[in-house]
């Protein structure tokens, strides 16, 4: 049962073949069996989770209405309010820390049927020290970060779905390490109220399944406009499983972007983006990126560092030992960023875009690398965000799809990235590419 999907498992417990209290039973044993070694679970109670369920089976039985992930358990990460549940938010400065109300992505969570089964382990604070998670294909290497958990559980089987949050790459690069699939939202799409803030104009709610259209559904519940999020405007639902489970009109016309940063790539990732590009044939363009582009990561930086010297300013001034070395030379090189430099960064945002726009006009999505190659083999490090950054910075959808693998047989996700508030024409090009990409290798 752990192995099936989102979809599959919503159905089950609608059709009534299987009850959301076995199901969550099932998954706790899958927990119980394997998450010694992958530590993907920072806090399971079985009795939350089991009594939920059981609320879920009883409102099924008299008849009252369901929602579209009645009895589907879901993980979520350690920086997301649950009211019920720790958030500690990785740093022992939070130890003890229990929120009494959902954020808007759990309490839409809720409403859609789904049982909170827990909350999955993320890095200190969400930036780059790890935690315990071990990636499941191979407990020697990292998960990514910062999402490690979300990622880590979904690939283990040991939940079908899970939020993470993507602040720079850390919805993308943990799914591509852990070989499923992960999806981060166009900014404004899904509310962050009741997450922990790292950046406002970066952090991003995501999604992440073993297949396109589950990470679609959830990310159908969790969207929707939140006054409370000053970022979201009012919008209709943007049908994203609808839209990304239909037939393709026409062949997807591809840009494969290397970005300035090919020269960070493995050769692993290397030789096997030359044979995607084979396999797209006519049905893609590679080029670079022009020089403008050059400068996003550094724009980011500027934006980030100056935004978590500011967020995380109540952990400096009452915890600063207990931050690592690494977030304290963070913290102490944004307090140093000058206003002009700070405001010329989110400035930029927009100059990028108008350029992206022109690629958008002639292709459906950019293919590019969702990570520089493998998951290296270390638990000291959560891998290199380079590739997500530029369409984090410019608050672009993206989608990694694991349809690559290095040479030591570990995953390797492609990454595309279409066109702001295009979230569900995206999913389905990325769902034409992977079945397309399956067509040529079997």
């Amino acid at each position: 049962m752990t192995a099936l999907g989102v979809a599959e498992t919503a159905r089950l417990v609608s059709n009534g073949e299987a009850k959301a209290e076995d199901v969550t039973r099932a998954y706790l044993d899958r927990i119980a069996e394997v998450d010694a070694e992958v530590g993907a679970w920072a806090h399971v109670d079985a009795d939350y989770a089991l009594e939920q369920a059981r609320a879920l089976d009883r409102r099924r039985a008299a008849g009252r209405p369901l929602g579209p992930l009645h009895g589907v358990p879901i993980g979520i990460k350690d920086i997301i309010d649950a009211a019920g549940l720790p958030c500690e938010r990785g740093t022992p400065i939070e130890a003890g820390r229990r929120p009494t109300r959902d954020a808007t992505a759990v309490a839409r969570l809720r409403e859609a049927g789904a049982v909170i089964l827990g909350k999955t382990v993320t890095t200190e604070l969400a930036v780059y020290t790890p935690g315990n998670t071990r990636n499941p294909r191979d407990l020697a290497r990292t998960p990514g970060g910062s999402s490690s958990g979300s990622a880590a559980a979904v690939a283990a089987c040991m939940v079908p779905g899970a939020l993470g949050t993507q602040t720079n790459g850390s919805v993308i690069r943990p799914a591509s390490y852990c070989g499923i699939v992960g999806y981060k939202p166009s900014r404004g799409l899904v509310s962050r109220s009741g997450v922990l803030t790292q950046s406002p104009l970066f952090d991003t709610v995501g999604t992440m399944a073993r297949s396109i259209e589950d990470v679609a559904l959830i990310g159908d519940a969790i969207a929707g406009y939140d006054p409370a999020d000053e970022a979201m405007r009012p919008s209709g639902p943007p049908r994203l499983a609808e839209i990304a489970t239909s037939p393709v009109p026409v062949k997807p016309q591809l840009a494969i972007v290397r970005t300035p940063v090919w020269e960070r790539a493995e050769p692993d990732l290397v030789e096997a983006f030359a044979e995607l590009a084979d396999i797209l044939g006519a049905q893609a363009d590679s080029f670079d990126l022009p020089e403008p582009f050059d400068r996003a990561l550094e724009l980011h930086r500027t934006v980030l560092h100056a935004d978590i010297a500011r967020s995380f300013a109540r952990y400096w001034e009452s915890g600063r030992d207990r931050l690592s070395e690494r977030l304290q030379a963070i913290i102490e090189d944004g307090r140093t960023i000058r206003a002009v430099d700070y405001i010329l960064a989110n400035d930029w945002v927009r100059v990028l875009n108008a350029g992206l726009e022109q690629i958008f006009e002639r292709y459906d999505a950019i293919v590019t690398p969702a990570t520089t190659g493998q998951a290296p083999a270390s638990l000291e490090t959560t891998g290199d965000p380079a590739f997500c950054t530029t369409w984090t910075y410019c608050g672009l959808p993206a989608v990694t799809v694991p349809l690559l693998a290095g040479s030591d047989g570990m995953p390797i996700g492609v990454q595309l990235v279409g066109r702001h508030g295009q979230d569900g024409r995206l999913l389905r090009t990325a769902r034409w590419l992977s079945e397309r990409v399956a067509e040529e290798t079997r």
